[in-house]
């Protein structure tokens, strides 16, 4: 009984009560049967709740939010209805996906009622029938789905499933906002198996990522040497500037002789190769003179 009928009854039976002390019986009478009418006539609906009303069987209205009347005995307030967000959290244990994988999965379903006549008049209790089509519907999902679609694309699914869910409790009277799966727990040997092919996916990325890194820096140095063969200087300006590299940090002073320095540029070290070829040759033609020339003087 809400606060208001409540305070209503009280003071009439008081007011009654007075009464019959100072000698009116018979208004006391007359306020203590108004009391019983108020107590069985006067409802209230909160601001979220509203009352479904059958008089003498039938349907006579929905009725709230606020304070209304109803005729005792005749009219009759078969349900309440709640119309704020509702959730309800169920689950399907051990069913199996698309690819026969078992999986455990946990959800949560967000709905609210938009008609109190069809949630109380076409169905006997929405609630457990709302568990079970939640139930129903995320077995199906589960059936039709790929473990790794599951468990990767959660905003699809979960999208997918409160349409279906939607489209069954609407005729109720009910619509469903929205449903977010919580969990899929898969057995603990699929899930070493998983980890296992991850980490193989993981390490054959990286091999890919490095291989194709190598054949860059192989490209680069190729290039560098085209650079360096059209170039001889720069090659010979390359190597001084690493030997100054490796010193400049630890700061040694190094010595090295001119002709290491031109042996660096490949041009310098060609000249180099033919100049001695050339010495060389007239020594080896004076070599072989001399036993003929010998000859001679004997």
């Amino acid at each position: 009984m809400n606060p208001i009928t409540l305070f209503i009854i009280t003071t009439l039976f008081l007011l009654g009560a007075l009464a019959n002390f100072q000698g009116y019986l018979a208004p006391a009478i007359v306020l203590w049967v108004a009391a019983a009418i108020v107590s069985q006539s006067l409802r209230m609906a909160n601001t979220w709740q509203k009352c479904v009303v059958l008089r003498a069987g039938k349907l006579r209205g929905v009725s709230g939010p606020g304070l209304f009347l109803i005729i005792p005995v005749v009219d009759n307030v078969v349900a309440t209805i709640d119309e704020r967000i509702q959730t309800t959290a169920f689950n399907a244990e051990q069913a199996l996906t698309r690819d026969t994988v078992p999986v455990n999965v946990d959800a949560i379903i967000f709905w609210h009622v938009h008609d109190a006549q069809k949630a109380a008049l076409a169905i006997t209790d929405y609630r457990q029938a709302i568990d079970r089509v939640a139930q129903t519907s995320l077995r199906e999902m589960i059936g039709s789905s790929m473990l790794g679609v599951l468990l990767s694309d959660r905003h699809s699914t979960d999208q997918e499933l409160c349409r279906k869910i939607g489209e069954k409790t609407a005729e109720w009277g009910i619509t469903v906002r929205s449903v977010e799966i919580r969990d899929v727990a898969i057995p603990v040997a699929l899930q070493d198996s998983m980890s296992r092919q991850a980490q193989a996916e993981r390490e054959k990325q990286a091999r890919i990522i490095l291989g194709s890194a190598e054949a860059e820096i192989a490209n680069k140095f190729v290039e560098a040497a085209n650079v360096y063969a059209d170039h001889p200087a720069a090659l010979q300006l390359r190597a001084m500037n690493i030997i100054y590299e490796t010193t400049k940090e630890r700061g040694t002073t190094i010595l090295i002789p001119s002709t290491m320095v031109d042996s660096l540029n490949p041009m310098v070290a060609a000249g180099t190769s033919r100049a001695s070829r050339r010495q060389a040759t007239p020594h080896a033609s004076a070599n072989h003179a001399n036993p003929v020339e010998s000859t001679a003087l004997k």
